[in-house]
């Protein structure tokens, strides 16, 4: 059997193919009753402000500008909604953790992705992004734990994976896949992506080719 951060060619041709869809903004939604129908299937991308998650989406679906990319931390505060036009759908979540956001906006982004994590039945799984440079913080401890109590599979993958040298990577992710211990809710596989250089990406897309296999079954 292979291993977890094993993939077969066919899987890394799955998702290559998967991800070279025509990919469209669909809606955006700032409440729970403004959510679009569901259809398909749901991944979700979350992360602390510019952890480089419209990045990420870019970089898989091979479009430059499919997600807005912003310097201004917090400039994200729907939940975006893309698709390929087939079943698998992209939902990008707001930022969290920017300290400059007023108490009533981090209210409200609190209770509408706790209505998204609670109301979506076909939500696969949520990728949460951690910064490779910085890894874990504590801002991201919320998310853990609203995950956790919507039990929604999550996964975490590292981002800006070419900012910092490979033994640094490698010392990363060994520490984050050690934090996983405590994170009985995540996904035991850490994969380390750069939006710059492509690393990660054939990757990270055949991780998602293989969840989809694997809810068809």
């Amino acid at each position: 059997m292979d291993k977890p951060t094993e993939f077969k060619r066919g899987e890394i041709e799955a998702g290559r193919l998967m991800f070279a869809a025509d990919w469209q903004f669909v809606a955006a939604a700032n409440t729970e009753v403004s959510l679009p129908p569901m259809r398909g299937v749901e991944i979700a991308f979350a992360g602390r402000s510019n952890v480089g998650k419209s990045s990420l989406i870019n970089a898989l679906t091979g479009r430059k500008a499919l997600a807005r990319t912003s310097r201004t931390p917090g400039r994200t505060q729907e939940l975006i909604f893309f698709t390929g036009g087939g079943n698998l759908n992209i939902v990008d979540m707001p930022g969290y953790g920017y300290a400059a956001a007023a108490k009533s906006k981090i209210a409200a982004w609190t209770a509408l992705i706790d209505a998204f994590l609670r109301g979506r039945s076909n939500l696969a799984r949520v990728y949460v992004l951690i910064d490779a440079r910085h890894g874990i913080k504590d801002t991201d401890a919320p998310t853990f734990e609203a995950l956790r109590r919507a039990a929604v599979s999550f996964q975490l993958i590292l981002t800006k994976a070419d900012a910092i040298s490979a033994a640094e990577l490698a010392a990363r992710v060994a520490e984050v896949e050690t934090a996983l211990i405590k994170l009985p809710a995540a996904f035991p596989q850490v994969l380390a992506t750069s939006a710059h250089d492509g690393k990660g990406i054939p990757e990270l897309r055949a991780s998602i080719a293989r969840l989809l296999a694997e809810r068809r079954r």
